[in-house]
């Protein structure tokens, strides 16, 4: 008998053994930010109403029509004057940038905001077991990764990833790529960072598709690290719950919307499509086709079945009555704020940030941090999401278990989302100090709409009289 007890009793011991193992291995794979550092850099870098007329004045290649339309673009943005540039366009040389300014305005991001990072967190550089850097339009040799390491003196059995051409989703991707790492390999430490550099960038043409790019993005950076480390998750700011990714380069369409190549003098530049707002709404729907049931309830979705059944039931039934005059019923979107307790949108322009609050059904309450971000900080390409975050912070909206959900576009095409919970009630001090008080004005019109807004009224451009700075 107790030999009979003894066989039973093994395979129930290795059972137990093996659902252990399951569970502890899935608590390993869990993706925590312990905290984040969004970059801002001084005030000398600050590009005003006026001096952004200047700028535009120098531009030798441009026509006439090309300054009014340039002028309307910036009036129309939603970008402030309080966002900032590479020093190159402060000293006059955005039309012929060197390869040492596209490398000291990447230093000088990766010198502010990776120490304060680690000052922050109380983390040595020696602690990092994996580094992840997204600069998608410079490349250098030796690598800004291998910069990164040089300056801080990682291991010398880091785990480097260095991301080029994946435009202002990247930062998603890397998030991506840190949480599949930490998939196969437990009490990890990772240094995610997200950037872009507008040094080398700026086109100096005259195609109306190219010279966009110069209105929009603007000088920003986020450093953060990510974990896997169980000890630490009581310290964790963020839990990564779910991402996904849509990508729709096989459509042509969608891969030559946004493009870097140059124009027909041959002067480098980024192109932005017509057909860029039909790629993104392609890529964004797809995306949220797979995202929604990761994070709605069973009871939203379930809802949203039972409509979609019965407005097919009635197409059908009026397509085959005789008269014809059944009435029209309207699906009822997914209703996200089931799911979803703040939305964390790509600041990529005032169009991008009104289709989204439009095809979610969202508030002014809910798209105030993107708005405010795109007018104080512009696009900042890969890092937008953690400004718009961070004003979040700022204002005290983040408490624990509440849940985030970021949505970024990028050239490919491709949109990427993940959701988040809070892990504690959040209201740090960041990037927004000194400002967020200020924050949302009374008026959201900027200092050139302020100025030059009366253009946007004007129907025959041949009757506008340029401002005195245009002339």
């Amino acid at each position: 008998m107790e030999f009979l007890s003894l066989i039973y009793t093994i395979p129930a011991f290795y059972i137990f053994c093996l659902i252990w193992r399951l569970f502890n291995q899935r608590r390993n794979q869990e993706c925590y930010i312990l905290d984040y550092q969004c970059y801002k850099p001084t005030d000398d870098r600050m590009l005003g109403t006026e001096f952004c007329g200047k700028v535009i004045r120098r531009t030798e290649n441009l026509g006439l029509n090309e300054y009014k339309f340039l002028l309307k673009a910036i009036v129309s943005s939603g970008i402030g004057e309080q966002t900032y540039a590479p020093r190159n366009v402060f000293d006059g040389r955005e039309a012929s940038p060197t390869l040492e300014d596209g490398i000291l305005e990447m230093e000088e991001f990766f010198n502010d905001s990776i120490a304060k990072l680690l000052q922050r967190t109380s983390i040595s550089p020696s602690e990092i077991d994996v580094l992840v850097v997204n600069i998608s339009m410079f490349a250098a040799v030796p690598s800004l990764s291998s910069r990164i390491i040089n300056r801080y003196k990682l291991r010398h059995d880091i785990k480097v990833y260095n991301l080029t051409g994946m435009g202002c989703s990247a930062s998603l991707i890397s998030v991506d790529i840190v949480q599949n790492i930490f998939k196969t390999q437990k009490n990890k430490l990772a240094l995610l960072v997200t950037s872009e550099s507008l040094s080398p960038n700026w086109y100096n043409g005259n195609d109306r598709s190219m010279i966009l790019a110069n209105c929009l993005f603007r000088s920003g950076g986020c450093a953060m690290i990510l974990t896997n480390k169980r000890s630490l998750k009581e310290k964790a700011m963020l839990k990564l719950k779910c991402l996904v990714r849509t990508h729709h380069g096989a459509r042509e369409e969608s891969f030559s919307c946004c493009v870097q190549k140059e124009d027909e003098q041959g002067r480098l530049g980024f192109h932005l499509g017509k057909t860029l707002p039909k790629a993104a709404t392609r890529a964004f729907v797809d995306n949220l086709r797979v995202m929604a049931p990761k994070i709605l309830p069973s009871r939203e979705l379930l809802r949203f079945l039972v409509i979609s059944l019965i407005k097919k039931l009635k197409i059908t039934s009026s397509t085959k009555s005789s008269s014809g005059g059944a009435t029209k019923f309207t699906k009822s979107p997914l209703n996200f704020k089931t799911g979803v307790d703040h939305f964390c949108i790509h600041t990529g322009g005032k169009a991008v940030i009104d289709g989204i609050g439009m095809s979610l059904d969202l508030t002014e309450h809910d798209l105030e941090p993107a708005r405010m971000t795109l007018h104080r900080f512009g696009n900042t390409s890969a890092s937008s999401l953690w400004y718009v975050l961070g004003y979040m912070e700022a204002k005290k909206r983040l408490k624990r278990g509440d849940r985030i959900f970021m949505i970024s576009f990028g050239a490919g095409f491709k949109c990427n989302s993940c959701l988040w919970e809070v892990m504690r009630d959040l209201g740090d001090a960041n990037v927004w100090d000194g400002c967020i008080d200020d924050y949302p004005p009374e008026s959201l019109a900027n200092p050139f709409m302020e100025k030059y807004g009366w253009i946007n009224d004007v129907e025959d451009e041949n009757s506008i009289e340029l401002p005195d700075f245009l002339k």
